[in-house]
């Protein structure tokens, strides 16, 4: 596990949450639109949108699409309990993300492009 501690923006945030959860079955119209988030609200492994403004667009397998505006903030946790994370708003868009972080969430973070390659690799050997 890895603690986290840094900036990002929410959709370099947005984009992690879709890669790590629902990137196979997303709706490609989804994938464009800056507003749209998936939702879980399975134990463990729920994913929650704090927003000023959130409806509810479709539901496909355990996701929930939501349509949120003026995001306060996202709680994220993977099934296993290995990761959870939290992103605050600081600034309009974008926030501080705090938590625990698998190696694969990482590498997650990666393929979204919220963490850099060079990144990734320092905080790796954090974990070494």
């Amino acid at each position: 596990m890895v603690h986290i501690d840094t900036t990002s923006s929410l959709e370099s945030f947005r984009k992690f949450i879709i890669f790590s959860t629902c990137k196979s079955f997303n709706p490609s119209n989804y994938n464009k639109d800056p507003n749209m988030f998936p939702e879980r609200d399975t134990r463990p492994g729920d994913i929650y949108i704090e927003a000023v403004d959130k409806l509810m667009e479709r539901k496909l397998k355990e996701i929930t699409f939501v349509n949120a505006k003026e995001i306060l903030g996202i709680i994220y946790s993977w099934k296993t309990g290995n990761t959870i994370l939290k992103w605050r708003q600081l600034k309009v868009k974008n926030g501080k993300v705090i938590g625990e972080a698998s190696p694969n969430a990482l590498a997650n973070w990666v393929e979204s492009g919220v963490l850099t390659k060079q990144g990734f690799e320092h905080l790796k050997s954090q974990t070494s």
